[in-house]
């Protein structure tokens, strides 16, 4: 199995994404249910308003054999600047035939 996070541009400028990754290695909250073999292989930003760079690194990522993005806790969280496109970015995900797992470590 193969993973990618997803996290928010203006976010990124403030957290280095230690959260994500220590969930992930430790396989808790939303990355728990990964066994042993899964690997990390992308943990990318959207490019800022309006997710600009997402329909190009989804294409990408399923060439490269990604199963399941995850939709980082910045974006998904109250205390966070809200996404205001994150609608349009699920639908360009799914379109891709990638599945959502929205959240990381909370």
């Amino acid at each position: 199995m193969k993973i990618a996070v997803l996290r928010c541009d203006i976010v990124s400028e403030a957290c280095p994404g230690t959260g994500c990754f220590k969930a992930f290695n430790e396989r808790r909250v939303k990355f728990a249910d990964y066994d042993d073999n899964t690997q990390m292989v992308a943990f990318f930003t959207c490019g800022g308003c309006s997710g600009r760079r997402v329909f190009r690194l989804v294409r990408s990522l399923r060439k490269n054999g990604v199963d399941v993005i995850h939709l980082s806790s910045c974006m998904q969280m109250k205390n966070y600047p809200e996404c205001p496109h994150i609608d349009t970015i699920k639908r360009t995900i799914e379109n891709a035939g990638i599945k959502i797992v929205e959240g990381t470590h909370h």
